[in-house]
């Protein structure tokens, strides 16, 4: 893997940028404070400004590695974050990146999410050079499933009560693409 970090990527509606300080009030007002959109995170909802500016502190001073990605989801028309899509597990052994992301409720149902990882799948494979691209979502979260459809990945199972999210211990799907399904097909 060829790592490079979290680079600025682009789609039709989207900037997908490295968060900024600055970030924190659109973070907070558009999906970090929205307990729908944290019910099935693992990181609680934030209860105020000052918790979306520790994250960001945190994040920001992690740009500086190559091997850190972490992205803000900017709609083009809007000019300011909606949600979130990063690295949150990798192995390098392996070649895998394991993404997790979250979009504010006013902006679901309209295709944002898949367009954002779709990009950064093809960051990933087209630029790091990676072999696997996975995600895992809650099945009682059936949309986050559809995003990793939608994407091409495809569901390798259900890990039962490996994971605990906002709802306590819960069950996990995986979903992934391999470099040689996506050559095959196409994609």
């Amino acid at each position: 893997m060829n790592h490079l970090g979290t680079k600025r990527l682009e789609t039709p509606r989207l900037i997908l940028r490295p968060f900024a300080e600055e970030d924190a009030a659109a973070m907070f007002r558009n999906w970090a404070s929205d307990k729908a959109v944290t019910k099935f995170l693992s990181w609680p909802t934030h209860r105020s400004i000052a918790d979306s500016q520790d994250i960001l502190e945190e994040w920001t001073g992690q740009y500086l590695e190559d091997t850190f990605y972490s992205w803000a989801i900017v709609l083009k028309e809007l000019g300011e974050p909606i949600g979130s899509i990063s690295v949150v597990k990798r192995d390098d052994d392996i070649g895998m990146v394991h993404i997790g992301y979250c979009i504010g409720q006013r902006w679901w149902h309209q295709g944002f999410t898949s367009e954002a990882m779709k990009r950064v799948m093809d960051f990933f494979f087209d630029e790091v050079g990676v072999n696997r691209v996975e995600s895992q979502h809650d099945p009682r979260n059936p949309h986050s499933g559809g995003v990793m459809k939608k994407c091409g990945m495809t569901c390798e199972g259900t890990l039962r009560q490996c994971y605990r999210n906002n709802q306590g211990i819960c069950d996990a799907s995986y979903y992934a693409l391999l470099a040689e399904e996506r050559d095959q097909s196409g994609r």
